[in-house]
């Protein structure tokens, strides 16, 4: 018996780290993994999630563990993986044993799109924010910019895993660009290229989620993304302020 609990409290964990490192809301993951604990014969389970831990436990139970969540990214399609994943398990279509293989194959799942992929859908959006707010004329050097800094970031971030410096560097990257191609005559307004260029980089998911957060009482996690927020947006800031400094 007290194995079989520990092969549940495996699975609640590893389904609620992979939604969690993936970009979903803390109350969406202890929800998730009280669900599967229930449809599993355990209903009286109890989960703590912050942006960066999960304390899950078992009423009745010495089943008490706590997993440490140091990398977090955006990939919704490893959220929604899950949550089909624990669909099936509500309905009785997985076992204990199929539920653990399938989240596992979840985890070692890359990327949806490689990284050429990625930066040409970054410099690709870059160009159409600079292009509606300041004309077509600011299309291709966004283009570039936007493009370029969003490589930049992510290059940076595989080797330092502060997202802080690679923010800031990504951000100064972009208003260099944007200041040389305007010092050679290219584009118009240097400003509405830069915010093209940043745009990328804004961090959209994690505003959303500390605001839904703080509307489900999750006060911690709430405050904590919200504060995750900041940060990013003040690294953009500071490399974009940087760039136009030594001008």
């Amino acid at each position: 018996m007290k194995e079989r609990i520990d092969e549940i409290v495996e699975v609640c964990l590893l389904a609620g780290k992979l939604m969690l490192e993936s970009g979903g809301e803390t109350y969406r993951v202890e929800d998730t993994m009280m669900r599967i604990a229930a449809s599993f014969g355990m209903p009286r389970s109890h989960s703590y999630v912050t942006p960066t831990a999960i304390i899950f436990s078992i009423e009745g139970t010495d089943s008490t563990r706590l997993l440490r969540i140091s990398d977090r990214s955006t990939d919704l399609a490893k959220v929604a993986a899950v949550n089909d994943i624990s669909r099936r398990i509500s309905r009785g279509e997985l076992t204990l044993e199929e539920a653990r293989k399938e989240l596992r194959q979840v985890g070692r799942a890359q990327p949806g799109y490689p990284l050429w992929q990625q930066t040409a859908a970054a410099a690709a959006a870059s160009a159409c924010f600079a292009s509606l707010i300041g004309g077509m004329s600011h299309f291709f050097p966004s283009l570039l910019s936007g493009g370029m800094a969003f490589w930049c970031f992510e290059m940076v971030h595989r080797f330092v895993k502060i997202r802080f410096f690679a923010e800031f560097f990504a951000a100064f990257v972009a208003g260099g660009l944007v200041l040389l191609m305007e010092r050679a005559g290219f584009g118009g307004d240097v400003g509405n290229m830069m915010i093209g260029s940043v745009m990328p980089l804004v961090p959209g998911l994690a505003i959303t989620n500390a605001v839904r957060d703080l509307m489900a009482g999750h006060l911690i996690a709430g405050l904590s993304r919200g504060a995750e927020a900041f940060l990013t947006a003040f690294a953009i800031g500071a490399g974009m302020a940087l760039s136009l400094a030594i001008r």
